[in-house]
């Protein structure tokens, strides 16, 4: 993709987490493939491998983002590699049970939390964006046992999403897109058997208009399509990419 004659993201620097897999995976690449350099994070270094296999642009880093120190290190690394830092995505996300609460708080909240504080410095430089991915239905309420917690925290990062976009303007904007189902292994990651994940899929197909799972490449597009400077005037907005879950 191109603009004006040349890679949309050239001399651009973008950091991605939980890019091993899913959208996380795909949106790493569709910045790589607009010629951004990428740092792609993640837990597991083989599956952030197979993320920039292929492509030069992207330089993998493994670790688990919940750490305290991991954002200081992904913001410091990015910038040490590339020099500068333009976009961050916040796609990392655990699902658990009530026992894993705290890692869900951890991931989920506050590490988009501290990694926002700590690019913003590096962000204003660049007049840099920042997109969250959060979930259409932390918009609706979650309709099976044992993912409110989940949902809540996609809203309190939506909250998060319209009060960086007043407080950081006007040197950073930030937005947010809220996936509905999508064809990723979150499910698989949870510890559920493939006939349950699908089962899952199946019941969250319900309450998308639609009527079908979405692909990680259509959410992948509209992150990155929130980040070109044809964007330049959206802020604080949270883009639904669900199939019409919301209002379904």
């Amino acid at each position: 993709m191109t603009f004006n004659g040349k890679a949309v993201f050239d001399g651009k620097a973008v950091v991605v987490t939980g890019g091993g897999t899913g959208i996380g995976r795909t949106t790493a690449r569709g910045f790589a493939e607009q010629g951004a350099r990428v740092l792609v994070v993640g837990r597991t270094a083989a599956r952030l491998a197979d993320t920039a296999e292929g492509l030069r642009g992207i330089l993998p880093l493994a670790l688990d983002i919940a750490d305290p120190d991991a954002p200081a290190t992904i913001v410091d690394t990015a910038v040490r590699e590339f020099g500068r830092l333009d976009v961050l995505v916040n796609n990392a996300g655990v699902v658990r049970d009530s026992a894993g609460a705290q890692e869900m708080v951890a991931t989920n909240l506050l590490a988009p939390l501290r990694l926002a504080e700590a690019a913003r410095p590096h962000l204003a430089e660049t007049n840099g964006v920042i997109v969250n991915v959060s979930t259409s239905i932390g918009q609706r309420g979650w309709p099976m046992p044992g993912g409110a917690l989940y949902a809540a925290l996609k809203s309190a990062l939506e909250s998060l999403t319209r009060s960086w976009a007043v407080q950081f303007a006007p040197d950073v904007r930030v937005v947010a897109v809220a996936p509905g189902p999508i064809a990723t292994p979150i499910g698989l990651h949870q510890g559920l058997t493939p006939e349950q994940n699908a089962a899952l899929k199946e019941a969250l197909v319900a309450h998308v208009p639609l009527k079908r799972i979405g692909q990680p490449e259509e959410v992948a597009f509209w992150i990155t399509q929130l980040a070109r400077p044809e964007a330049a005037y959206t802020t604080g907005v949270v883009l639904p990419v669900d199939g019409g879950a919301v209002v379904g």
